[in-house]
């Protein structure tokens, strides 16, 4: 069975900066692309970014372009989202998920059942 445990979420003021950290556990993590995602209250969950399961490409979302960063260590089984220049837009649910492709998470073609409870992000003004 697979699981996703996000942490590293917290409250942090506009500029500033979190790393969440994504451990994985019940599939051969090199093997699949993971993704950041995030929802806010009222709104649909969104693909934040993703990267392949060698490490060596990733995208970013526009909205996050040059302030988030995504990134994996296989040694560990464990994806990050490094958060900078954070602004209040940012505040949300962040989650974590696993596909066979980065086409999959990009256009969030995921099972229903898969998410984590993901780890909270508020970002003051």
């Amino acid at each position: 069975q697979v699981q996703l445990v996000e942490s590293g979420g917290g409250l942090v003021q506009a500029g500033g900066s979190l790393r969440l950290s994504c451990a994985v556990s019940g599939l051969t993590f090199r093997s699949y692309a993971m993704g950041w995602f995030r929802r806010t209250p009222g709104k649909e969950r969104e693909f934040v970014a993703g990267i392949i399961g060698s490490g060596l490409s990733s995208y970013h979302e526009d909205s996050v372009k040059g302030r988030f960063t995504i990134s994996r260590d296989n040694a560990k089984s464990t994806a990050y989202l490094q958060m900078n220049s954070l602004k209040p837009e940012d505040t949300a649910v962040y989650y974590c998920n696993a596909a066979e492709s980065l086409h999959s998470l990009v256009v969030m073609d995921l099972p229903p059942d898969s998410w984590g409870q993901g780890t909270q992000v508020t970002v003051s003004s």
